[in-house]
């Protein structure tokens, strides 16, 4: 019974993160020559929790800013940024103080992206453009124009 718990788990796990939260975090713990208990640390989880969810006994992540925690922590050391005990410590203390969004929470960022593109004057255009036959892409151009 447990063990179809823990298949089922970990294969939600692989369509939430694209792959079970276990390899994810063991690479982590590798990479930064760390604990398990020091990782749910600075991803602000309890270590019995940061378990759960490696063995799959627990399917997701539940609050947002942890993830967004995962999510800063794994780009930073693929950017290097774990070279030695220093700049790891600093780099836990940092993504520990941390208040991310988990990707995908802000449409705010979509908004920035689509005016570093254009004008507000030229969203609107386009928006007027698409409305005819896609209406959610148009009212998201209109928001990200301000109209």
């Amino acid at each position: 019974m447990e063990a179809d718990a823990v298949r089922r788990n970990r294969e939600l796990q692989r369509r939430f993160y694209g792959e079970p939260l276990g390899d994810r975090l063991r690479r982590l713990l590798r990479a930064l020559g760390i604990s398990q208990t020091v990782l749910a640390d600075a991803l602000g989880l309890s270590p019995p929790m940061l378990s759960q969810l490696m063995s799959g006994r627990r399917a997701k992540i539940g609050t947002p800013a942890v993830l967004g925690r995962l999510v800063l922590l794994e780009q930073r050391v693929a950017a290097g940024e774990a070279r030695d005990p220093t700049t790891v410590a600093a780099l836990l203390a940092e993504v520990r103080a941390a208040e991310p969004r988990a990707p995908g929470t802000s449409h705010d960022r979509s908004y920035d992206l689509l005016r570093t593109v254009a004008g507000p004057d030229e969203l609107a255009r386009a928006a007027d453009t698409l409305d005819g036959g896609f209406p959610s892409l148009a009212s998201l151009l209109r928001r990200a124009a301000g109209r």
